[in-house]
């Protein structure tokens, strides 16, 4: 009889139909983490001392001006009730009690948390069945002690078209370029001028409308001579808070100290009317004292800036007159 042969070639022909059906193995897409990149801290900023030793000759307004501070402010940190009574050799705080230099954060390099591994579902028609890969094959068998709970299906779906490996060739190469949308380029801002040192943050103005009679010196000048005439208007450099108004500083006749911002002060001597108080907020271009001849053989202002304390050249802050 034939029929070994008709059952073989039966055979054959559903095992070739099996494999030319519209079954797709899974795709597994997995990113690998890569390390970012962390840019590196930047230097500690400039502090102050944290004590000063009183020496002869020194007050406590101008131990605050050196120090770019508001003496009342030193005075409350070191329980000074008379500013004029401090004396050689006493140990000042500089800082205000308790406070604790702010440490840097420590930059390290990150890896990027890596995205969770998706899973295409098959599709293949008609009804399947499920079966275990390896293990127990047994129907109704236990499941192993710690095994993680089957997940439903929402949970594992990606949304969008389906994975395709492509064998590699020139062909197919050009396809998948010219199906990848460009990714655009991100611009970094330019840097701000004089963003290192804060200078962006306080916009200047000339105080005095005279020309300079001296400029800055670290030696002998620290800061800029403006002449005018006794009782000529003197015009606040930049908005903040007047932090001195008085005659407590030895060479500076009547002064007004203002302070802009956590880093600069600005200075305004020899006036011969102080027209604003301690504690006063003012603004840019407000007429904050008159021009006069106090402790100084003309009539004249003697104008400062001061970064950190430190007194800095005014021209390099102020804008450019015009000629």
């Amino acid at each position: 009889m034939k029929l070994p042969g008709i059952f073989f070639v039966v055979l054959a022909c559903a095992t070739v139909a099996g494999c030319a059906g519209p079954y797709r193995a899974p795709v597994v897409e997995r990113t690998v983490a890569r390390p970012s990149s962390a840019r590196p801290a930047p230097p500690p900023a400039e502090q102050r001392p944290e004590s000063y030793i009183v020496k002869r000759g020194d007050t406590l307004y101008s131990i605050a001006l050196d120090n770019g501070l508001d003496y009342r402010d030193l005075a409350a940190w070191n329980s000074i009730t008379d500013p004029a009574a401090i004396k050689a050799g006493l140990v000042l705080r500089m800082r205000p009690p308790g406070q604790v230099a702010a440490a840097q954060p420590e930059v390290a390099t990150q890896a990027q948390p890596e995205a969770r591994v998706q899973v295409q579902p098959v599709t293949v028609p008609g009804s399947l069945e499920a079966r275990s890969l390896g293990g127990d094959s047994r129907a109704g068998a236990e499941p192993r002690a710690g095994a993680e709970p089957p997940r439903a299906a929402g949970d594992l779906l990606k949304i969008g078209p389906k994975a395709m490996k492509l064998p590699y060739s020139e062909e197919n190469l050009a396809m998948l370029l010219r199906q990848t949308p460009p990714q655009p380029k991100t611009e970094l801002p330019p840097p701000q001028p004089g963003a290192e040192d804060g200078q962006d943050t306080v916009a200047w103005i000339w105080p005095a409308t005279g020309r300079v009679l001296a400029g800055f010196s670290e030696a002998t000048n620290k800061g800029v001579d403006i002449l005018g005439k006794v009782g000529d208007p003197v015009f606040a450099s930049a908005s903040g808070r007047v932090v001195y108004s008085g005659t407590g500083l030895r060479g500076y006749g009547k002064l007004v100290i203002i302070k802009h911002n956590q880093t600069y002060l600005s200075a305004y001597a020899h006036n011969s009317n102080l027209l604003v108080k301690e504690g006063q907020n003012v603004v840019r271009g407000q007429k904050i004292a008159e021009i006069g001849n106090t402790d100084s053989s003309q009539a004249k202002l003697h104008f400062e800036i001061r970064r950190l304390g430190k007194p800095v050249d005014p021209l390099k802050f102020l804008p450019d007159r015009p000629s």
